[in-house]
């Protein structure tokens, strides 16, 4: 019997909603515009289930990325995950974020062909010069915890001479400047998209490593800070 995976990615400003059979992707929906996900998200889902000939009860599970990334991004996709869940009585799999985009970075990477292992370093922006971020090796294994991190003309400087370094995200390109020059250094900036997370979700299915849907919270690295209100005239 096939298994199905509902994917959902709503970690950045994009929104996406894939179907897995297994390992491999049967369609995707996908929009990069801010504060569009709970606009989108129910549509999507209900759309690419039934473009399938397909519902809830023929999943298998349901994915969602649990972080780090947007606030209120996260909360949408893991609340609608978790509804789809409860409702469906289906199990729950988290998939971080930053390896969402490693794994990406391994599947569409077409800048550093070189031999052997290198590291990549996905970078979520989180504003200014501060990203999310972790390292992982060309195995899409990580390394490093997630941090927040600030970055500078010194970041990376060890892992740099260590050896070739693929940085890649949304936040990728505000480091492109401060390296310039540097032989070691490639960059491909991308918004994660719920098809990258196909083998870390078919992997969790196969090991039965599932989160309580009752009580997952996303992980947002970061406490939420809400801007100060407008003035009404």
């Amino acid at each position: 019997m096939e298994k199905y995976i509902l994917l959902i990615e709503t970690a950045t400003d994009s929104c996406s909603v894939a179907l897995a059979r297994g390992k491999e992707i049967v369609a995707e929906k996908y929009i990069n515009q801010p504060k569009a996900h709970a606009t989108l998200l129910a549509g999507y889902i209900c759309d690419i289930l039934e473009e399938n000939g397909l519902n809830m009860d023929s999943c298998s599970a349901v994915a969602v990325s649990k972080g780090p990334g947007s606030y209120t991004g996260l909360r949408v996709g893991v609340s609608c995950a978790k509804g789809l869940c409860y409702g469906a009585g289906k199990p729950l799999i988290s998939v971080c974020t930053l390896a969402t985009i490693a794994r990406m970075a391994l599947d569409n990477n077409k800048l550093y062909q070189g031999e052997g292992d290198f590291l990549i370093v996905p970078m979520i922006d989180a504003r200014r010069m501060e990203v999310y971020t972790a390292n992982f090796n060309s195995k899409g294994e990580q390394l490093t915890p997630v941090e927040a991190k600030i970055l500078d003309g010194n970041s990376y400087a060890a892992e740099l001479a260590a050896g070739p370094v693929l940085f890649t995200g949304n936040g990728a390109d505000k480091f492109r400047e401060l390296v310039a020059g540097n032989p070691n250094a490639y960059f491909a900036p991308q918004e994660p998209h719920a098809a990258g997370m196909r083998i870390i979700a078919a992997r969790k299915l196969e090991a039965g490593e599932f989160e309580d849907s009752a009580y997952f919270e996303p992980f947002y690295l970061k406490d939420f800070i809400a801007g100060k209100p407008k003035k009404l005239l």
